[in-house]
């Protein structure tokens, strides 16, 4: 069946869509929502890190647990309890008693459910379409959420500047909503009919005994730490540092919107890299480049250069990021592909975001928020270092 046709497959395109849509839409409120409580970098900073810890706590377990349960009724729930949690953020703005570390709970609650979600998800859309649609599909869903990755934060930014950020929160509330009802409308199953017991030590086994894989999820960890320091960052670092205000200041909208923008540039140019070098050589010449556009970032003082600096910045990460999935995803045997992907995720995403998210933190507050982006770059050099000097990688090159 075509999927332009497949009403099961439309409702689980609209439901994912929809849903970060929302997710999206908070991941810019939040951080503004605390700056502005707080006017503090390392507040702001928390919020990053503990959005991030999630998957660090909870990884290995989700992966294991979404293989054993009912997949629709495990997203659904999911879904609802993200509205829900979400809901008290707004209500407590709207009664004078909105506090900063309300906000963070709320937003480790979120993310707590997002990570037991995307382990779902790992096995729900190919159960879904089946093997012979899977590519098409996958290449629909990257397509729909990364045009959504390059409007929507821009748009939030926009509204970030004219309306209070708690009242945003609305938004991502119905859309969980939104999105549970979707799910739940799938007739098609999301889980396979004889579904495994959880095996927590597989994938852990695989990511230590394959050296390519290892490697590949060592080096992404110091690049999340990068990452976790630009989210961290960026609004401190734009009022601090390029006095664009947290609020009242539409140009806070273009450069929320710069990585969705260079995250664009990557999707098209990952597959062309990696059919005319491999992934090897990507891997090795895009880290140092991610290296170089965020020291160009860092280097900038006012929005004009700052603003392309972000987006060449957000290119190469993203570059990084989708050619090690596609890299790893070549090593890894089918029957393995959930658990060992939510595995690497947790190890590089989860530890190296919260991670770098909480020290730029920490440095920000005697250094500022140019000191928080520099204590993330520098660690990304430990990791491109690494790259460079492990055999592996230039073996496969």
């Amino acid at each position: 069946m075509d999927l332009r046709t497949d009403r099961d497959f439309r409702h689980y395109l609209a439901a994912r869509v929809v849903s970060m849509t929302g997710s999206l839409v908070s991941l810019v409120a939040l951080p503004v929502l605390v700056y502005q409580l707080t006017g503090s970098p390392g507040w702001t900073a928390a919020v990053a890190a503990t959005e991030a810890a999630p998957y660090l706590l909870f990884g290995l377990l989700a992966g294991a647990l979404a293989d054993r349960v009912r997949r629709r009724e495990l997203m659904v729930r999911l879904e609802v309890v993200t509205g829900l949690a979400l809901a008290s953020i707004p209500i407590a703005w709207y009664s004078g008693v909105l506090t900063a570390t309300q906000v963070i709970v709320v937003g480790f609650v979120v993310q707590t459910c997002f990570v037991f979600f995307d382990a779902a998800n790992f096995g729900a859309l190919p159960t879904l379409v089946g093997k012979q649609r899977l590519t098409s599909a996958f290449a629909t869903l990257y397509a729909a959420t990364t045009s959504i990755e390059l409007f929507v934060p821009a748009l939030a930014g926009l509204l970030v500047a004219s309306l209070a950020p708690a009242s945003l929160i609305t938004v991502n509330v119905i859309t969980a909503v939104a999105a549970a009802a979707l799910i739940a409308g799938i007739r098609a199953p999301l889980s396979p009919p004889v579904r495994t017991k959880a095996d927590v030590a597989t994938g852990l086994r695989f990511l230590w005994q394959n050296k390519v894989v290892r490697t590949l999820t060592l080096v992404g960890t110091t690049h999340a730490v990068a990452g976790g320091a630009w989210v961290a960052m960026l609004v401190p670092w734009a009022d601090k540092v390029l006095g664009i205000a947290p609020s009242g200041d539409l140009r806070l909208a273009f450069l929320f919107s710069c990585w969705g923008v260079g995250g664009l540039a990557a999707s098209r140019l990952v597959p062309v890299l990696g059919r005319r070098f491999g992934p090897a050589r990507v891997t090795l010449g895009a880290l140092p480049a991610s290296l170089a556009c965020g020291a160009l970032v860092l280097a900038s003082t006012c929005w004009f250069v700052a603003l392309p600096a972000a987006m060449l910045w957000g290119a190469a990460h993203s570059t990084v990021v989708l050619n090690a999935i596609t890299y790893r995803q070549q090593e890894i045997p089918a029957e393995l592909q959930s658990r060992v992907n939510t595995t690497c995720r947790m190890l590089s995403w989860g530890i190296g975001q919260p991670v770098g998210a909480a020290v730029a933190g920490a440095v920000s507050v005697c250094w500022g928020p140019r000191g928080g982006l520099a204590i993330g770059l520098s660690v990304l050099a430990l990791g491109v270092a690494a790259a460079w000097i492990t055999p592996v990688l230039r073996r496969g090159a």
